[in-house]
């Protein structure tokens, strides 16, 4: 069985039916910050479980409760999520095989020294002309393989 894990990001306090929709059927949902307000982390966990990080604009005392960091592990392969790739160094990453970050709203899937690094997008209000995406992760055998889903929104 292929364990799938949702990836959302920079909500920013609006939860389209679409996001919902492409990670209906996940195991977790991992939420990278930037979520806006609380009521968007009860929708997620309508779908399934959710983990979530402290973005930027995240504020008040739902917000002060979220850790900037966390590392979720499934199967002996950690994952570890927070908010902007640029205050974490990979250096400090034992057992890490996958990082989910969001803040720059840039949908970007990579792999650097044998870690997978996925930033979904943003899922929320659309910034410039950037997509609004949200991702996935599903374990293999070793490892993890990720992708991008292109919301159709208006």
């Amino acid at each position: 069985m292929t364990r799938r894990i949702g990836l959302i990001s920079d909500t920013h306090g609006l939860l389209r039916p679409e996001a919902l929709a492409a990670i209906a059927g996940c195991e977790w949902i991992l939420h990278a910050g930037d979520i806006g307000r609380p009521e968007i982390l009860e929708g997620l966990r309508a779908v399934a479980p959710v983990v979530a990080v402290r973005g930027n604009v995240d504020r008040g005392a739902w917000a002060e409760r979220l850790p900037e960091y966390e590392t979720v592990w499934f199967e002996g392969l950690g994952i570890r999520l927070l908010h902007n790739l640029a205050e974490w160094p990979p250096e400090f990453a034992p057992g890490v095989a996958a990082v989910v970050s969001g803040h720059s709203h840039q949908p970007k899937l990579m792999e650097r020294n044998g870690m997978l690094y996925i930033n979904p997008g943003s899922a929320g209000p659309r910034r410039f002309r950037l997509p609004v995406t949200v991702g996935w992760l599903e374990l293999e055998e070793g490892g993890f393989r990720g992708g991008i889903v292109d919301l159709a929104v208006a």
